[in-house]
Order: C-alpha cells, then sequence, then structure tokens
C-alpha cells in the first residue's frame, strides 16, 4: 500500500446513483474530491437481478442533467447500467473502483481515510454508502450452507431444482414468478398473511394466480425452523413441515452497514431503529463535517428514500460545505 496520503477537499464513500449526484455537485461546486467504491460502478445496481425492472421512471431516476432514455416507462437493470456508465463519462467524475474504505478516522482539522491501496486525507466526507450490501439475516440454523442465497440473479441455475423462496414482497415475488416460468419447483414462505401490498401493480395479479393455481406453493403465516442439507423445517399454522430442498433463496430484504458505521463513529437515533443521528436540515452527523446522503439516512426504513427522493441530498450537503468554508476564509 501506499503510504503517502493523497488530499482532497472531500472524500466521498460510496459509488451508487447518490455518491455520483454528491460526485456532481461538488464538479458544480468547485470541490476536489474523490468516490472511493468497493466494487464497480452502481455496483449495488449491478447485483440486481438481472432480468429486473425498475418500479420507478427513467426520468425520476435521471442526475446530474443527463437524459435517461428507456425502451419503455420502466427501464430495465441493463438500461440502468448503460444510464450511470454515461452519467460518469459525461461528468468525467474521479472515481476509484474496488478500493473499499476501510477506516476514516478525525486528527484535528482533517479525516483520514484508509483503503487496501492508498491512503487519503479530506477536510469533509460524505457517506453514501446505501443498503444493499448487507442481507437481513434469519437468524435460523443453517442458514449459514451454501444452498441459502440472499442475493438473485437469474433462474438459469435453478432449472429443475426445488427453490423455496423466502418473503413475499417485490424481489421475492419477483424471483417466485421467474424461478416457475424458467422450470424450477416453487414455494413461498411468508410471515405475513398474504402478499406485500406493496408489491408491483402488474406483479401482485401474477404470483397471486400461480399460488391459487398451485403452480406455486406458498406458505403464509409461516416461517423456516431449520435448513438442513436436502430439506427445510418450517413452522405453520397448521403445525411443523418437512419441506424437500435444493436452494433457499431468502429475499428478506437488505440493511445499512451498521459494523462500518458504528467503527467510524456514527452514533445511532434510539428513538428509530437503526437510524444514524444526522441532522435532517444539514445532513451532518454527530461528527462534524462528516455528512450522510441517500438511503442510509433513513437507517430500518430502507422503504422510504430512493433515488428520486435523495437526489436533493447532494445540494443540502454541498451547500453546507460551502458554507462551512466562508466562515473558514472570513
Amino acid at each position: 500500500m501506499n503510504t503517502s496520503a493523497v488530499e482532497y477537499d472531500l472524500i466521498i464513500v460510496g459509488g451508487g446513483p447518490i455518491g455520483l449526484t454528491c460526485a456532481i455537485e461538488a464538479e458544480k461546486k468547485g470541490i476536489s474530491y474523490i468516490v472511493l467504491e468497493k466494487g464497480t460502478l452502481v455496483d449495488s445496481l449491478y447485483h440486481f437481478p438481472t432480468n429486473m425492472t425498475f418500479f420507478s421512471t427513467s426520468a425520476l431516476l435521471e442526475i446530474g442533467d443527463v437524459p435517461f432514455i428507456s425502451h419503455s416507462d420502466k427501464p430495465t437493470r441493463r438500461e440502468a447500467l448503460e444510464y450511470f456508465r454515461r452519467v460518469q463519462e459525461a461528468w468525467d467524475l474521479n472515481i476509484r473502483f474496488y478500493e473499499e474504505v476501510t477506516a476514516i478516522e478525525k486528527n484535528g482539522e482533517l479525516f483520514s481515510i484508509t483503503t487496501p491501496k492508498r491512503n487519503y486525507k479530506s477536510s469533509y466526507v460524505i457517506v453514501a454508502t446505501g443498503f444493499y450490501g448487507q442481507p437481513k439475516l434469519m437468524d435460523v440454523p443453517g442458514e449459514e450452507l451454501d444452498k441459502v442465497r440472499h442475493y438473485y440473479q437469474e433462474a438459469h441455475p435453478y432449472l429443475g431444482q426445488k427453490v423455496l423462496v423466502v418473503g413475499a414482497a417485490n424481489s421475492a415475488c419477483d424471483v417466485a414468478l421467474e424461478l416457475f416460468h424458467k422450470g424450477a419447483d416453487v414455494t413461498m414462505v411468508v410471515r405475513g398473511e398474504g402478499i406485500n401490498p406493496r408489491v408491483k401493480y402488474w406483479i401482485r395479479p401474477n404470483i397471486e394466480n400461480r399460488i391459487k393455481e398451485g403452480s406455486i406453493k406458498a406458505y403464509f403465516k409461516s416461517q423456516i425452523l431449520r435448513i438442513e442439507e436436502d430439506q427445510v423445517l418450517i413452522q405453520t399454522p397448521e403445525g411443523q413441515k418437512i419441506i424437500p430442498n435444493d436452494y433457499v433463496l431468502a429475499m428478506t430484504g437488505y440493511v445499512p452497514d451498521y459494523p462500518f458505521l458504528d467503527k467510524i463513529g456514527i452514533l445511532r437515533n434510539d428513538q428509530e431503529p437503526g437510524k444514524p443521528q444526522v441532522d435532517p436540515e444539514t445532513l451532518e452527523s454527530n461528527i462534524e463535517n462528516l455528512f450522510l446522503a441517500g438511503v442510509i439516512v433513513a437507517g430500518d426504513r430502507t422503504s422510504t428514500l430512493f433515488i428520486e427522493n435523495s437526489r436533493v441530498h447532494a445540494e443540502i450537503i454541498m451547500e453546507q460545505i460551502k458554507k462551512k468554508e466562508k466562515v473558514l476564509q472570513a
């Protein structure tokens, strides 16, 4: 690792859509910056299912005044990846990929940022790491088995397999339907009484009809008790049942990287589970000059913030940085 520190005004942690928006605003304001991303460009979107379609329209996903043209009103994952590559190219954003931030420490007025490749220093930091990198675990025996997956990309590997899909929100319903149509034997296990009411309107009738006709088996008001190599034990209202099984796809949602937030000293709001302590007006955390942006601001309530309603975070933060700079120069 290069031990000499590279210095910028601003370090942005996370190269997702909101991290890119923050970089664009820094460009506009003449603030020197670098984006540090542990994976590839918009890494979370890259790991979405291959055939996924967004609920939002392309217009709502636009950032940086770069038009997002898609073949239909609801863009696909593939179109989104192409779009954000065009955003990166149009703004010539300063991003280092595959460089995970492992530590952020404040020494006096400057932050020291550590990655496996080099060290950085900056006056300001924005953490925009999203929530897709950490799955919500089921905390059941056998969850550590190789057959258990918390991420899904495509149906082909599950052809002819007995697959248990856990959950009943958008991801679970999308996965269950695609697996069924591609030749998997699909069973769903759902904690609630039915399919989540927020499921996309064009998906909901399809999944409910497949369940009604028995093409997809579903156990509602149920939960997994134990996962074994060739079967799963579940608790249902009628008692315990053993289901022969090859794979478990736990579409149970995701949470922000709390261990990372804890490590760098971000405190939590005791009254709202998981929500980091952040000034709602400025988005500054409990650490002076360290800001949070994007869905991470919402903590566990990941369904309340999206690209379209958190793009404004970049403008808010950049205005705060410019105000702070004016005070220092006065």
